[in-house]
């Protein structure tokens, strides 16, 4: 199959190597609510979170395709291979999309909280086009990225319980905490460089939530483990910079997703969808060998 061929560029355009981080997204935020995460709302949720994220992915690209014509002119809209009109009308068709699968997950039982799920979706879909649209020269970009996990997580809750439990804003908060340090590393990734670590101290937030629970099971004992040493083989790759360490080290930390869902859902006492989002992140890290993750 080669460069020019459609389906490369569709896949390239909606960095679908990244889809697993949003599935085990979908099992955090319906487990830690308190609901159920084997069951159909979940599957319909992860259905509505991977239709955002693909629209997403495409208006960002078609937002960014004047820069990307001087900084990553091999991009497929920069390059030729898509217009961007085609894709913004695409970008938008999806989130639609995923508006309408919520819907669908709102009408399954046992939820009846459609109002909260509803809003916290458009506010979803509100904050991607706000991300897209202006994430370059933007110091606040990194905060708008992490309130796009932060609304996943949320809908994900809210569309699975009427009363999710506390559990799912320390969810929302951590997964803060390490999109804002992981937007800062890609923010970087187009000059293959880092010029200022501080704001990489957002990505400790999952470990010192799990030093927190000292209570906790030896699976999130195992996990919390296995989170740190992957995020000190990203701040390795950083602190390196080698030729190509920096965008390595963004799509490490972007598969690292799942790991800090894992390591939330161990502590909920789900280990079934605990390894099911360790299983997202090995599927992340094998996908990001054909497409590329950023």
């Amino acid at each position: 199959m080669t460069a020019t061929e459609p389906l490369p560029v569709w896949l390239r355009l909606g960095r679908v190597s990244n889809l697993p981080t949003v599935w085990s997204n979908a099992l955090a935020g319906v487990a830690v609510a308190g609901g159920e995460p084997w069951s159909p709302v979940t599957f319909v949720v992860g259905v509505a979170l991977s239709l955002f994220y693909v629209g997403g992915m495409y208006l960002n690209d078609a937002f960014d395709h004047a820069i990307d014509a001087r900084e990553r002119p091999s991009r497929p809209i920069p390059s030729g291979e898509v217009a961007p009109e085609t894709v913004f009308a695409l970008g938008f068709a999806l989130l639609l999309g995923g508006l309408s699968a919520l819907a669908a997950a709102l009408a399954l039982p046992p939820t009846d909280s459609g109002l909260g799920a509803m809003v916290a979706g458009v506010g979803l879909a509100g904050a991607i086009v706000l991300y897209d649209w202006h994430h370059k020269a933007n110091p606040l970009s990194p905060v708008l990225m992490g309130l796009c996990r932060v609304l996943a997580y949320v809908t994900a809750g809210l569309a699975a319980t009427t009363s999710p439990a506390s559990g799912l804003w320390i969810l929302a908060i951590v997964g803060l905490g390490w999109l804002v340090g992981l937007t800062w590393a890609a923010k970087q990734e187009a000059f293959d460089r880092l010029e200022r670590f501080w704001p990489l101290a957002f990505l400790a937030a999952p470990l010192l939530y799990g030093l927190a629970r000292l209570d906790a099971r030896p699976l999130a004992w195992l996990l919390l483990l296995a989170l740190a040493a992957w995020l000190g083989f990203a701040l390795f790759l950083l602190n390196r910079r080698d030729k190509g360490d920096v965008p390595r080290a963004v799509v490490s930390l972007i598969a690292g997703i799942s790991l800090v869902d894992a390591l939330f859902l161990a502590v909920a006492g789900q280990p079934s969808a605990a390894f099911a989002a360790v299983g997202c992140f090995g599927l992340t890290l094998l996908l990001q060998r054909w497409v590329a993750g950023t």
